[in-house]
């Protein structure tokens, strides 16, 4: 299996945020894992919202309590949502229905950034639930919330995913993505 070493502009990367320029550039095999994190995200998100849509799932019990007894900083807020009926009745349809989504939109490639960023909303959300310090602050919820993260900055849905496709179809002469510069947010 051969490999290209040639040191091109496209494998570096820079970003600057509060006055402060990194740098970095990928090695030629980057894009294979930044593939295989879409892929593994997209496969345990697709499971998820599958098994929770096969056996019915509630979220009421959880979010009244588990995060009371695990002393999330969130449990307050919570326990209100899980004492709403109409929020734990669209949390019952977009929790399972949503990870699916996701799940499928991350395999495919198809507006990889929408369905990571939902993913990292949802991951986020996870990681207060269960709150558990223990062993430090970053458990696996959050360590799933930085994949999503990473999935959308580094552009995954590209890699072998629709979204290049999408992104490259003629409107008039230009590409979607050029007469459309906003859905770089979405696709991707």
């Amino acid at each position: 299996m051969a490999t290209s070493t040639t040191t091109q502009l496209s494998n570096t990367f820079e970003s600057t945020l509060g006055g402060v320029t990194v740098r970095g550039r990928a090695h030629s095999l980057s894009a294979w894992f930044v593939l295989a994190l879409r892929l593994m995200m997209g496969v345990a998100f697709t499971w998820a919202g599958v098994e929770k849509i096969i056996n019915p799932f509630n979220a009421q019990g959880y979010l009244v309590g588990a995060t009371a007894a695990n002393g999330s900083p969130a449990a307050d807020l919570f326990v209100a949502m899980g004492n709403t009926p109409w929020f734990v009745g669209f949390l019952n349809v977009a929790v399972p229905w949503g990870e699916l989504f996701i799940g499928l939109g991350l395999i495919v490639g198809l507006m990889t950034r929408l369905a990571a960023f939902w993913g990292a909303f949802m991951m986020f959300m996870f990681y207060l639930g269960n709150w558990d310090i223990t062993h430090g602050v970053i458990n696996g919820d959050f360590a799933y919330m930085l994949v999503f993260l990473a999935v959308a900055a580094f552009g995954a849905g590209r890699i072998l995913g629709l979204d290049t496709l999408v992104e490259n179809y003629d409107v008039g002469g230009q590409t979607l993505i050029e007469k459309y510069p906003a859905l770089d947010y979405v696709l991707g």
